[in-house]
């Protein structure tokens, strides 16, 4: 009877099975699979045939088979998901194994290793539908993309949707200050600063710390200061993974690593005062955002002393030839609900939490917990994002 074992720890009865089956007798080739798992974030099970526990042949979500025991599987039912794994692939009778199984690829190690360590991840992982990205960049300093940021993944949390917020300056102070959460426990950008290729998404997730019904990457108060371009591409991939919407807070330079963050992005907001200054810096920031990121819209925020005084949002929209994503007023009492412990967008009927929640509808269709990446890329009219705050202009910065 073929035996069947975990390589760690034996399933518990009922268990839904988590990594992929390992069938191979052949020490070298197992030692390399079970690395390539590792790596993937996976915990495969193992067996000389087809496994002894009852369905596990059909419950894996992959089988990995060594070529030396394909010839034990040839009464095995036809399923999804089998690769045939071999030293090579020149040898003829190798791909008759691979006919007879109904295997979807022969994969000669150690060249395949990188196409595998995907394969495993994915196939744990799942394959559903990645999340609803959207970027935020200030254009000017102090123009509110940390707290819009933050105020969108609060609003998309608070509506039972899976969250992550990345915070992707690192000189902007550190995201989980801003929430409130600077003590809480979890993994900080440093700890990813060495990541390369694949991320489980799922260990990246559990990592995080937990705030406000979110999962926040932020910086801790060390002294590193730059995301090297291949971290940043690994974590934002596995952070997409996950499903849900990823918000994603950006620097105004447009350096290798922002730009592999904006390659990730499905919509980015650029966020610009209501004043001249303001529209001729954000100028700036548009022309190095452009060329990376497909559709970048315009959030006109309203200055304290506005009072009519200010540029119109159409007219900035104009100047800037982007569309209009909608006029975010300003709020009252904001910096005194920081001050408080309250994350920003908490207040549910302030110009800030009504902006996201509109935002937030539109990009989803109007489901709650439901994210397709580029619904509805229509311009403004009609596009992600509100058409505005407030419906009639009359709120005059009021919570």
């Amino acid at each position: 009877m073929a035996g069947t074992m975990p390589s760690e720890g034996p399933a518990r009865a009922g268990e839904e099975w988590g990594g992929p089956l390992i069938i191979t007798e052949d020490e070298r080739l197992l030692d390399d699979l079970l690395r390539l798992c590792a790596a993937a974030g996976a915990l495969p099970e193992v067996a000389h045939g087809l496994p002894a526990r009852k369905g596990g042949w059909e419950a894996a979500p992959l089988v990995i088979v060594g070529a030396d025991c394909a010839g034990r599987l040839r009464g095995a039912g036809r399923r999804p998901g089998v690769i045939l794994a071999a030293g090579g692939t020149d040898d003829p009778e190798t791909w008759r194994q691979a006919v007879a199984l109904g295997a979807e690829r022969v994969l000669g190690l150690p060249d395949g290793e990188r196409w595998l360590v995907d394969r495993i991840a994915d196939a744990v992982e799942g394959d559903g539908p990645p999340a609803l990205t959207v970027g935020v960049i200030g254009g000017r300093g102090g123009a509110g993309a940390s707290t819009l940021a933050a105020a969108l993944a609060v609003t998309a949390a608070r509506t039972g949707r899976r969250t992550m917020l990345v915070d992707g300056d690192p000189l902007g102070g550190g995201l989980d200050v801003l929430l409130g959460g600077e003590k809480e426990k979890g993994l900080r950008w440093p700890a990813f600063a060495e990541s390369r290729g694949r991320v489980a998404c799922g260990a990246l997730e559990e990592s995080l710390p937990r705030l406000h019904s979110l999962r926040v990457l932020s910086w801790d108060r060390g002294t590193e200061v730059a995301i090297p371009p291949p971290a940043m591409r690994a974590v934002v991939s596995a952070a997409r993974r996950r499903g849900g919407v990823v918000v994603v807070d950006l620097p105004r330079r447009a350096d290798e690593a922002t730009a592999e963050a904006l390659s990730q992005v499905d919509v980015g907001l650029l966020l610009v005062p209501t004043e001249l200054r303001a529209v001729a810096a954000a100028q700036r920031v548009a022309a190095g955002v452009r060329p990376l990121l497909g559709d970048l819209r315009l959030v006109a925020r309203g200055t304290p002393d506005r009072h009519g005084h200010g540029l119109p949002p159409a007219e900035i929209a104009r100047l800037m030839d982007l569309p209009l994503a909608g006029e975010l007023p300003w709020e009252l009492g904001l910096f005194a609900d920081l001050a408080r412990g309250l994350p920003p967008g908490s207040q549910a009927r302030g110009p800030l939490a009504r902006f996201c929640g509109e935002f937030w509808s539109r990009a989803t269709g109007g489901r709650d917990g439901a994210t397709e990446p580029g619904a509805d890329r229509k311009g403004a009219s009609g596009g992600v994002g509100p058409a505005a705050a407030r419906p009639d202009g009359a709120d005059g910065g009021r919570p």
